[in-house]
């Protein structure tokens, strides 16, 4: 369609040049920025301030404690317990951070962060810690120091393969 169904009417004085139009705004998928999966995509559980929930959950690759969660054994790639937020039972991960308070089994395969006001009670094996001035370990912990990421961590390790650090609140 070349012309205007409207016919313009007659200018008598001179008009300013046409302004070009200002581009459609396009959404950013479209300028070929793809979501990352980590942070649209993946499985996320939270469970909010003033909740509690038992039981088992299944297929959460990200959890986020900020009430309660009581279970007997969960499977993550992330945990994250926010202050305030407490976690009784037994749970492995990839990478947990602990600002509230885990009581039970903890097993971390990566990173375990202990913010200033985490509180660690009971067992846990972690490969890497960290521990804000403080953050609180009460119990056993035990740190995984083989290459070997893969193999399963519910297993006793070899007395070569593990370091203990014995810890309690003062």
């Amino acid at each position: 369609m070349g012309r205007s169904p409207f016919p313009s009417p007659p200018s008598p004085t001179p008009t300013a040049p046409a302004r070009p139009a200002a581009p459609a705004a396009t959404p950013p998928a479209l300028h070929g920025a793809q979501p990352r999966r980590d942070a649209v995509e993946r499985r996320t559980l939270v469970v909010g301030r003033g909740i509690s929930v038992q039981g088992t959950v299944q297929d959460a690759e990200r959890l986020v404690v900020e009430g309660t969660v009581e279970a007997s054994m969960i499977h993550a790639t992330e945990l994250s317990v926010t202050q305030g937020g407490v976690f009784r039972g037994e749970v492995e991960v990839e990478d947990a951070e602990l600002a509230g308070t885990i009581d039970g089994t903890l097993t971390v395969r990566g990173n375990l962060f202990i913010r200033s006001t985490g509180r660690l009670i009971g067992k846990a094996k972690c490969r890497r810690l960290q521990v804000e001035d403080g953050g609180q370990v009460t119990g056993h912990l035990e740190m995984i120091t083989d290459g070997v990421s893969t193999r399963p961590l519910m297993s006793e390790p070899a007395p070569a393969a593990t370091s203990t650090i014995e810890a309690s609140e003062s």
